[in-house]
């Protein structure tokens, strides 16, 4: 996958997981205003991040740094959901 494909993914990504995070607000009854700003924000603090490493990458292992790029964009990923799930 090209760089500028992973950048679209992960735009992409981030994008649905903060229409999720605004779906699960509507639906909740509990006032979690607080809550709902943080995993916003970490959303976004996780696109920032993922696409500036991106951005930069480090000559050598390419490969290598690809893989725990995308192991860490699942990790994260999974994370935010269960905070979704939770709010």
């Amino acid at each position: 996958m090209k760089r500028k494909d992973l950048k679209k993914h992960i735009n992409y990504l981030c994008g649905e997981l903060l229409a999720e995070c605004m779906a699960a607000t509507d639906f909740s009854k509990k006032d979690n205003k607080q809550d709902v700003e943080n995993v916003m924000l970490s959303i976004m603090k996780m696109q920032n991040d993922l696409i500036c490493r991106l951005s930069h990458v480090e000559p050598g292992s390419t490969a290598l740094f690809f893989k725990k790029l995308r192991e860490n964009m699942q990790k994260r990923t999974d994370e935010i959901i269960d905070q979704i799930q939770n709010l």
